[in-house]
């Protein structure tokens, strides 16, 4: 049993100590008290399985976030201060004397979007941890709420030990490790947190508790834990929760007083818990009412996309600077870094694409206000912003302009923007931010375009030296540039739209000189200062296919590589090829694998209709969601085995951005355009999906239900409205304005090819090597269907064909055996070869 507070009459001082501090307010008789069990929310969208102790999970919002393990230890952050870590959970029955450590009994994980429960199971108790961030709170008071839940055989005493924190995001300075003391209120009480500076304070409350040992002052000093030990009883405690509640002062105000009114406004939300989660449930309850949804055949693309929009709504931070977008979220341990949880430019940038693909127009007005507060005076856009930034002299660390892509990504991200919800009065308010971050650009050049010399282009190191410009970067340039001409005309500037399109054009001659001249044919890297070019076979050309409207000349040997086993894992894009002189699988930029990078390829290659190639990078990414924090996809895995590296963020935005976007403006083609009223449709569906249903397709402030059916060698296209709109439907997102009548339904039939093949392969498992299938190339003719093929020697790998046109008789294949509508290739072993290469030749 837990120590009797009459053997330890240091605790005792010191709690009298810690009460007769507090003005005479009647504090410290004010009660905590249990909550009332209530119903949490069954929200449809949902994760369970069992723990795995190995693996984190975290619960994200706009004011706080719980980040964890999945055995149920945690820290907790009152954004941006970190209050506490490393919590754990004992227990012990009456009458049992063995101690039970719940963590080791940590069973299931729940996810869904407003809550996640972990539970412990033991044969004479179950403890359920629920977790929880209120959507409308008050700034660092409660904002992130933790629940336990007990049921037992017996009477129990049950302690969760804790390492004080008070510790604000790095780099703000922090002082030094908190004291704790006492504080009885009614039948439990809070621990006071007190630094060295007498501003900076806090309070962590819980109901039915008593402390652990607290060293009397006379003793040597010494580093303890915090302990709240809480009872239970079976007669009258099964109904309800035990609330870990915090609060952290502002840093303006000290004294008694100060504390006082601190802990009184902890103790007002007790009472309110079951409303701060009401708010968060219903919240989610109605978070797809207007965002995008998708229904296909396969179940776990639909739910990994509609994580994919919780994620990215869960990265939201707000600041007294405005509501930005974090960059991930993982554990912090004994450091004051969660991960990557503060602003980046360009990874807001990247990620707006997803958000305006699905509509959330409000949150990127947002984030670019965010980001705008801090341009620079001569145009060039952030690049990285701590939480606590204001708190240091952050313009003089090395940080806030530390990269060169977020000036030509905003330049980007505003045309795509205004053209998809129809905002031209937002690009009038900022039109002097956009010409001064081209104007940026247009200063900071070799040859005509854009280099590294403001800052990094993607990598931040590299071997042997960092380089002068990216092809990354250069790419960027031409479609900045592009983007600037049609902004220009939009703002009625024609001679700087001109001017944009014209230097759009000649980047784009200049780079295809980046197209190496060795035997593979593939695109270099970089670009030297005397002219030459590095030709580490990488995977950053992609971006140059982003928007749609830039074409890299001759480079299919380029997509041929990507597509092989030297860069496509079972699992993503390696950033590097295997057989690279500087491969280092589980390095930040050398063969690591990055959703991010997975995303620009699938992108790339659905631009230019090798979707079978796009759909395998899709999916894989997809089967992230399950992989380490449900819900979530992770930051960089090692480009070897499937697992994470250990300081991957595991909830990282861009990574669930990447998930969407190429598969809204790929897989389904979609892209509006309200200045238009114009909807591009280009799907490349998989060949085993008879349908699919898109719900609440933005094109400015109008929604669609768009729903695609294959009709024998047609798939028809039907985009409905609940009241009559101008739409026109089209394949060419440069299309003229639409000047059809409104209609409810606006209709399309696309030509489908007489034969598509679709492959079969298996989710990765952990710790796996690269093992299915590749297809490297598609070539079609009037009635032959050629694929290149890559696959494990001594393996038998399988291919699906549809036939469009029932007439069509297939032919024996070449390569392969035909039976019924499945091709079987076999792939012979080569000794000291993994992978072997073939062709199938389908013929009708």
């Amino acid at each position: 049993m837990r120590p009797s507070l009459a053997f330890h009459p240091g605790i005792q001082a010191f709690t009298l100590f810690a009460a007769s501090c507090l003005p005479s307010t009647g504090l410290a008789q004010t009660t905590l008290a249990t909550v009332p069990a209530f119903r949490l929310d069954s929200n449809p969208l949902v994760i369970q399985r069992a723990a795995r102790p190995n693996q984190p999970f975290s619960v994200t919002g706009e004011r706080g976030a719980i980040l964890g393990q999945q055995d149920g230890t945690f820290e907790v952050w009152l954004l941006p201060v970190k209050v506490l870590h490393n919590a754990r959970l004992t227990a012990r029955l009456k009458g049992y004397d063995a101690p039970i450590d719940l963590n080791e009994q940590a069973s299931s994980i729940e996810v869904r979007p407003d809550h996640t429960t972990i539970t412990y199971v033991h044969a004479g108790i179950t403890v359920r941890q629920h977790m929880f961030i209120p959507h409308t709170s008050e700034t660092g008071v409660a904002s992130a709420v933790v629940l336990f839940e007990v049921h037992a055989v017996r009477p129990a005493e049950l302690s969760l030990t804790f390492e004080p924190s008070l510790e604000r995001q790095w780099p703000a300075p922090n002082f030094g490790r908190p004291t704790g003391g006492w504080i009885a209120a009614g039948s439990g009480g809070a621990y006071s947190l007190g630094t060295d500076n007498p501003a900076f304070f806090g309070v962590v409350a819980m109901p039915n508790a008593q402390p652990g040992p607290l060293r009397p002052y006379q003793e040597r000093a010494k580093t303890e834990s915090l302990v709240f030990h809480f009872s239970y009883d079976p007669a009258k405690d099964d109904g309800v929760f035990y609330p870990l509640l915090a609060a952290v002062s502002d840093g303006k105000s000290s004294g008694p007083a100060a504390r006082a009114d601190l802990l009184a406004r902890l103790l007002a939300k007790q009472s309110r818990v079951a409303e701060m989660y009401r708010s968060t449930s219903d919240f989610y309850d109605h978070f797809f009412d207007k965002r995008l949804t998708i229904s296909t055949p396969d179940a776990h693309i639909n739910d990994a996309l509609r994580w994919a929009e919780v994620s990215i709504e869960q990265s939201r931070v707000a600041t007294a600077d405005g509501s930005g977008l974090a960059g991930g979220w993982s554990t912090s341990g004994d450091s004051a870094r969660p991960g990557f949880g503060w602003f980046f430019g360009r990874d807001t940038l990247w990620t707006l694409y997803a958000v305006n693909s699905y509509g959330d127009f409000a949150l990127s007005r947002n984030a670019m206000n965010f980001l705008l507060a801090h341009q620079r005076a001569d145009g060039k856009m952030m690049h990285e912003y701590s939480q606590t930034a204001p708190e240091v002299d952050w313009a003089h660390l090395p940080y806030l302009y530390a990269s060169a892509d977020s000036t030509p990504l905003f330049v980007m991200q505003m045309e795509d923007y205004v053209r998809a919800s129809g905002d031209l009065s937002y690009l009038r308010e900022h039109w002097d931010n956009v010409k001064r971050a081209y104007a940026f650009t247009r200063a900071h050049t070799t040859d005509g375009v854009y280099d590294n010399g403001q800052g990094t282009g993607w990598v931040e190191e590299w071997v042997p030296k960092m380089p002068h410009q990216e092809i990354y970067l250069a790419a960027l340039d031409q479609q900045s540039a592009d983007s600037m001409s049609r902004l220009a005309k939009w703002m009625n500037e024609d001679t700087l739209s001109t001017s944009a399109a014209q230097t759009a054009e000649e980047i784009k001659g200049k780079l295809a000189a980046y197209r190496a001249q060795g035997q593979d044919g593939t695109y270099s890297f970089s670009r030297n200062l005397d002219g030459s070019y590095e030709a580490v076979p990488s995977i950053f050309p992609t971006v140059a296919w982003w928007t749609g409207r830039l074409m890299l000349p001759e480079a299919k040997p380029t997509f041929d590589a990507w597509a092989g086993h030297r860069f496509a894992t079972d699992w993503g894009t390696r950033s590097v090829a295997a057989d690279a002189a500087i491969y280092d699988p589980i390095s930040y930029h050398h063969g690591s694998v990055w959703p991010l990078y997975t995303g620009w390829t699938a992108m790339a290659e659905y631009r230019t209709g090798r979707s079978l190639q796009a759909y395998a990078n899709l999916n894989a990414s997809a089967q992230l969601t399950w992989l380490q924090d449900p819900g979530a996809i992770t930051e960089v895995i090692s480009g070897e085995f499937l697992e994470p590296l250990g300081r991957s963020s595991s909830h990282q935005l861009w990574s669930s951005a990447m998930l969407l976007a190429p598969a809204i403006r790929g897989l389904f083609g979609v892209e509006a355009n309200a200045l238009t009223h114009t909807l591009a449709i280009a799907p490349q569906l998989p060949a085993t999906w008879n349908e699919a249903t898109l719900d609440h397709v933005a094109v400015g402030d109008q929604r669609y239900k768009v729903t695609f059916h294959r009709n024998g060698s047609h798939l028809d296209i039907d985009a409905s409205s609940t009241e009559a709109t101008t739409l026109c439907l089209t394949q060419d997102i440069t299309a003229k304005p639409c000047s059809a009548k409104p209609e409810q339904h606006h209709r399309a039939s696309l030509p489908l090819p007489p034969v598509e093949v679709s492959t079969e392969s298996s989710p990765a498992t952990e710790g796996a090597s690269t093992s299915n299938l590749k297809v490297i190339d598609v070539q079609r003719s009037d009635r032959t269907l050629i694929l290149t093929l890559e696959a494990p020697g001594g393996t038998t790998q399988h291919l699906q064909v549809r036939k469009n046109d029932t007439k069509i008789q297939l032919l024996p294949p070449e390569g392969g055996t035909l039976e019924g509508n499945r091709v079987s290739v076999a792939f012979s072993a080569t000794p000291g070869a993994q992978y072997q290469k073939t062709t199938v030749k389908l013929r009708w």
